[in-house]
């Protein structure tokens, strides 16, 4: 969910923590043309606090299709399982790109990857061209 409260020390935190990427699936919001988000990594609705620990920056289009949600279905397994939380999973643990397409390597980058729609078509090809020109994904080792 979006952080409502006018915030910008605490928007300029998360931003820099996060690289000024998303933190689900590491677009720099440079090549987005909607300004980044703040996630409530547990939304307000479930007691999740409005604090940077609590936050992710977040694309406008995977934060749209996360709302509220906590965990999604693995039909495989037959399991509720928990998504990614960027304030205690690792990314890499989580996901990994083949190319231009997010590719889980648990349980919860399936999940993760479902419910928030990652490799819809456009996405993808967004993707695909920003590799191409060599920018994509970002060198992530500074951020965090």
């Amino acid at each position: 969910t979006q952080l409502m409260a006018d915030d910008s020390i605490t928007r300029s935190r998360v931003a820099h923590r996060a690289g000024y990427c998303c933190e689900y699936c590491q677009l720099p919001e440079q090549f987005t043309q909607l300004p980044f988000q703040l996630d409530h990594v547990i939304a307000a609705k479930h007691e999740g606090p409005t604090v940077a620990e609590n936050l992710a920056y977040a694309c406008v289009h995977f934060n749209s299709y996360k709302g509220p949600n906590l965990a999604g279905r693995d039909s495989d397994r037959n399991q509720t399982v928990r998504l990614y939380d960027p304030r205690r999973d690792r990314w890499d643990d989580h996901f990994q790109w083949e190319g231009p397409v997010l590719k889980p390597r648990t349980s919860i980058g399936k999940v993760t990857i479902a419910v928030l729609r990652m490799n819809l078509p456009k996405r993808v090809a967004l993707r695909a061209a920003l590799i191409d020109v060599g920018v994509f994904p970002p060198d992530m080792s500074g951020a965090g």
